[in-house]
Order: C-alpha cells, then sequence, then structure tokens
C-alpha cells in the first residue's frame, strides 16, 4: 500500500443503518475511493447525539438489525481490506438496534452487592458474543470514567459510580469479558469524563484540577487497566489545563496528553482511538476541513472515529506526516484487524439470541443489585395489610399498568400505606430527567398523606427530584425497568 493508503486504514467514519440509498452509495464511495479501514455504526442521523442539529428526514425506522447486517454483507463486499466494524454499545447492541438484548446500564451494575467483577466480567462477555456474530469486531466501551459530578449531563448512569478503586476494577471487567468473547473493547473517555458539567457533544468540558488530584481519581482506572494490559483507550474532548502547559485544549488532539502522558508516562503501549471527530468540543475550532484529522493524528491518534472530511484528511496527513509515523500506525492497526478475526469476513446470515438465557441473567443480575436504600420492608406488616386490602399502589410515567401493578394486584379505597412505583422516563438528567413538575408536585403531596414505600425504576441520580427521601418509609432503588427487575421487586415488597 502507498503512504495514503496506509492512512485510510486508520479512518472510521460513521454508519447510519437508517439513512438513504444516496447516503449508503456515499459511505460505498469512501469504501471504494479512498479505502477506508472500518466503519462506526450508528442507529440514524437521528438519534445520534452528536448529530443532534441535523435532523434527518423522517426514515422508516423498522427492521433495524436486519438492516444492519445487509449493510455489514454489503460495505464488506466490496472493501478491498476487510473492514473494522465497530460500534458504540455500553449496554449492548440494544444502544443502537432495537429488539436486541439489553444489558443493565454501567450505574446499575456498580450498584451489584456480591461478585461485581465476575458478573461483570460476564455481561461484557455475552455482550461480546451478541455483537461477534452481528459481524462487529469492537465495541467503544465501557466507560473508565469516575462520575464524581452528580449534574454531569453525559457521564452518570455510563459510569460504574463515584468509586474511583470499584471503577477502575468494573471497568477492566467489563473489557476482559469483552476480549473474552473475542471482540475489541476500549477504556474511555480518558483523561475522564466524570467530574464535567459541560456535554462535549456541544461545547468544551474544562476540567480544572492539579495533576496530583487527576491521579487520585481520573487517571486511575486507565493506570489501572495499563497495568493489566489493557490494549486500547479512547481519548475523550475535554481539556485539563494542568496537563497541558495551563493551555485548554481538548485532550483528543494535545500531544502532551496522548503522546507525553498516556503514551510515555503511563506506559501505554496499545492502540488510541479518538471520541467522535464531529462533536462540537472539537469540530467547531477547525474549520479547514481535514486539519482536525491531522491535528488529531499528529497528537498519537491511531484510529480517527467519526470524521466527516475523510477525504481531506487522509490528504493533510499524507503531506504532513513523515513516512515513518504513518508505517507505525498502519502495522498498528492491521495487526489489530489480525487479532480480532477481521480478515476472516465471512458473508454473515440474520443471527438469533437466545431470550430465555438473557431473561434468566437479568433476574439473576436484579436480584443482586435491587437495592433497600433507606428503612427496612416489614414483610409481615406488608402481608397483611395486603390481606386486609389497606396496602395501596399508585404508580408514575407509564402509559400503560406495569408488570409489578399486575404481579401486587393491590386496590384499596381507603389504604394505610402505600407503594409508590415512579419508573423514570430517562436515564439523562434534561428536565428533571424527563419527569415533569407538575407530577413531582402530586408524588411529594400524595407522600404527605400517608406512610409510603417508593420503589424508584431509573437512575438513581434522580432520586434528588422526589423531594426529600426521609419522608419515606422505605426506599427501594430498582435501576431499571425491565420486566425481570419488576418481579424481583414484588418478590422484595410482598411475596417473601
Amino acid at each position: 500500500m502507498n503512504k495514503s493508503q496506509k492512512i485510510a486504514q486508520c479512518f472510521s467514519p460513521a454508519a447510519f443503518i437508517h439513512d438513504s440509498e444516496e447516503n449508503y452509495q456515499a459511505i460505498e464511495k469512501l469504501i471504494l475511493e479512498e479505502e477506508i479501514g472500518g466503519l462506526t455504526f450508528f442507529h440514524s442521523r437521528h438519534s445520534a447525539a452528536a448529530n443532534f442539529e441535523k435532523r434527518a428526514e423522517s426514515l422508516d425506522t423498522e427492521g433495524t438489525f436486519e438492516k444492519l447486517i445487509t449493510l455489514i454483507n454489503r460495505y464488506q463486499k466490496i472493501s478491498k481490506t476487510p473492514l473494522l466494524i465497530s460500534i458504540d454499545g455500553e449496554y449492548g447492541l440494544a444502544m443502537r438496534i432495537e429488539n436486541t438484548p439489553q444489558y443493565p446500564f454501567a450505574i446499575s451494575l456498580g450498584a451489584l452487592k456480591n461478585d461485581a467483577e465476575k458478573w461483570v466480567e460476564e455481561v461484557g462477555y455475552l455482550m461480546g458474543l451478541d455483537m461477534k456474530k452481528s459481524g462487529i469486531h469492537l465495541n467503544l466501551a465501557p466507560c473508565a470514567d469516575v462520575n464524581t459530578n452528580p449534574d454531569n449531563p453525559v457521564i452518570g448512569y455510563r459510569s460504574f459510580g463515584t468509586n474511583t478503586k470499584k471503577v477502575a476494577k468494573l471497568s477492566l471487567a467489563a473489557y476482559q469479558g469483552m476480549k473474552k468473547a473475542g471482540i475489541g473493547a476500549c477504556l474511555k473517555h480518558f483523561p475522564g469524563h466524570g467530574d464535567t458539567a459541560v456535554d462535549s457533544h456541544l461545547g468544551l468540558p474544562i476540567l480544572n484540577k492539579t495533576k496530583e488530584q487527576l491521579e487520585a481519581q481520573e487517571l486511575f482506572p486507565f493506570q489501572y487497566g495499563i497495568d493489566r494490559g489493557v490494549g486500547m483507550i479512547m481519548v475523550g474532548h475535554l481539556a485539563v489545563p494542568a496537563l497541558t502547559g495551563g493551555k485548554e485544549i481538548p485532550a483528543s488532539i494535545s500531544l502532551e496528553l496522548i503522546t507525553g502522558l498516556l503514551k510515555e508516562e503511563m506506559g501505554f503501549k496499545g492502540l488510541v482511538i479518538s471520541d467522535a471527530l464531529n462533536m462540537k468540543a472539537v469540530a467547531k475550532h477547525f474549520p479547514e476541513p481535514g486539519m482536525l484529522e491531522w491535528e488529531a493524528f499528529q497528537a498519537g491518534n491511531d484510529i480517527l472515529c467519526f470524521s466527516d472530511h475523510v477525504k481531506e484528511g487522509i490528504q493533510k496527513i499524507t503531506e504532513n506526516a513523515l513516512d515513518e509515523e504513518v508505517d507505525l500506525v498502519f502495522e498498528k492497526v492491521m495487526n489489530l484487524k489480525k487479532q480480532l478475526g477481521v480478515f476472516d469476513f465471512q458473508p454473515l446470515d440474520l443471527p438469533t439470541f437466545d431470550w430465555n438465557q438473557h431473561s434468566e441473567l437479568q433476574r439473576e443480575l436484579a436480584q443482586n443489585y435491587v437495592s433497600v436504600l433507606s428503612g427496612k420492608q416489614d414483610i409481615p406488616k406488608l402481608k397483611e395489610l395486603t390481606q386486609s386490602g389497606k396496602l395501596g399502589y399508585t404508580e408514575f410515567f407509564t402509559s400503560q399498568p406495569s408488570l409489578l401493578s399486575k404481579q401486587l394486584n393491590l386496590h384499596s379505597d381507603s389504604p394505610e400505606k402505600q407503594i409508590i412505583a415512579v419508573f423514570v422516563p430517562s436515564h439523562k438528567p434534561l428536565n428533571q430527567f424527563g419527569m415533569d413538575m407538575e407530577t413531582l408536585e402530586k408524588i411529594k403531596k400524595l407522600v404527605s398523606s400517608k406512610p409510603s414505600i417508593l420503589v424508584h425504576f431509573g437512575n438513581p441520580l434522580a432520586l434528588k427530584h422526589l423531594g426529600n427521601l426521609e419522608n419515606f418509609e422505605t426506599v427501594v432503588c430498582a435501576y431499571q425497568g425491565f420486566e425481570e427487575v419488576q418481579e424481583v421487586v414484588a418478590d422484595i415488597l410482598v411475596k417473601q
């Protein structure tokens, strides 16, 4: 391969599953003319977080999984060198593709009470197997961010929690599980996105901490992974002036951070992948097409993800990079492809999933992470109230009666005590996690009327919007709304 062809192997632009035929052909053109190394699949332009301002025309989003398999076959067929296929699936294929297995969020797995590392590795392994049989080689996960800022608009539920050592151990376990399944994974978002209050899809978060503070917290999970052989790290778009001589430069294009700190000081020998290069934190600073790609390459990134200017990027790097630099990166990318079996590609048939096995796993996990956060369950008293028809039940933010409401089957006109189930609409903090103020006020009023048990299905960071939790006799955090979780909650409440 010539220099430009070698550089093209570093590029993994976004491919949208639901798109127009014209856009599918534009991807084919990149494969045929630019000879790109890979593709990163997203559901649709509409859903790609970094593409929020380019609402696509209304597309039929039926059959996402079937379309993905068809597109992978279509694109691999015409590529001279087989493509490295990646996806950002932190909680499984379901993060991007409907009707595929969804696993618990990292924040839920962070609440596992027993054998957490073993279970997180198992989740990573099963998630990896789902991806491997779907023609995907690399999962851009897990997050090794320590979520120390409760108002973080972009990490939150994606982190294993606020405890640095726990995050280090569980992110490594998830990574190792995926590796065991034969797919690639990466720790992200170096140097640590957990204590930021700006969404890097929209602007540049700045982390004003000393190097000592960063080493004790943000950098710790990455160092922990590096010391245990992690082979890939994704660099985020956040500025850390203490590490870049006071400059507010995104880590993803900082030579000091990627080459100086990550590779030389921390001893990382693996591949560095950039976070999406179309994100506002970096993209808006480089109006000239191709310049951002060159900056990212020269800072030390080996794989350039979600570039909007592939052709110009290849050109700029070809003009500016030394031959030996290009050869080194090319060799790393080719070795990764060999390692992940990219060269063994065979046309895919539509895979199937073992839904019974998946359901059993969900139940076992729920029994391990559903937690009574405060108060205690007086089971005999609850049973007595149930039998005498004195236990009430109300649920919020459901469009139809939940499985829990059917299982509990509580109908009381004048309850002495009540169960209040809140199915939090969104796992992201915007607009009180999707909970309108009027309903929140209604919940608070209801709680003041009689002894209440709160069952919170959703991100625990949303609990703060439900008023003073001490007003509840008991608070049960269920983390997820899966049916298996609702069954476990029903057992905890009245069936034991």
